[in-house]
């Protein structure tokens, strides 16, 4: 029974999957034939893949997954994984993600970023470079103390 005076609990969220950023699933999560063309070497830039090397497949509530660091959050893998090529599909299923601009952790780069860098990451050539004119943020009618 509830009463005038209750207090309605927040919902509380104890993961956040890139779903729940963008409020919708990638194409990419679904179909293993969009990621199967992906060339690793050709998309990341350079000659030190150190860091596409530390990708695995994960796990996130009981579905495969991969972890977009850009955005701190679980990309989920919705298709069947052949065995044997589970690094390298999480690894291809991200580089979609990055290059489509679909990471939250890059929208946000726009607005956010210090100094001057690629907005979809070195992976893309000709990607717009974001970052050049950042200016702290303004909260309106805020004005700093007196010292």
């Amino acid at each position: 029974m509830s009463g005038a005076g209750d207090v309605r609990e927040p919902e509380k969220v104890v993961s956040i999957d890139a779903e729940y950023l963008s409020g919708k699933r990638f194409p990419y999560q679904e179909d293993i034939s969009l990621v199967e063309d992906i060339d690793l070497e050709t998309a990341t830039p350079g000659k030190d893949l150190n860091w596409l090397e530390d990708v695995e497949l994960l796990e996130e509530e009981g579905t495969p997954a991969v972890f977009d660091r850009y955005s701190n959050s679980f990309l989920r893998i919705y298709f069947p994984i052949p065995e044997g090529r589970e690094n390298e599909i999480a690894r291809k299923v991200l580089m979609a993600h990055l290059t489509g601009g679909n990471s939250y952790g890059i929208r946000l780069k726009a607005k956010h970023a210090k100094f001057p860098q690629p907005e979809l990451g070195p992976w893309v050539e000709g990607s717009a470079v974001v970052g050049a004119d950042w200016k702290p943020p303004v909260l309106e009618g805020w004005e700093p103390p007196e010292h």
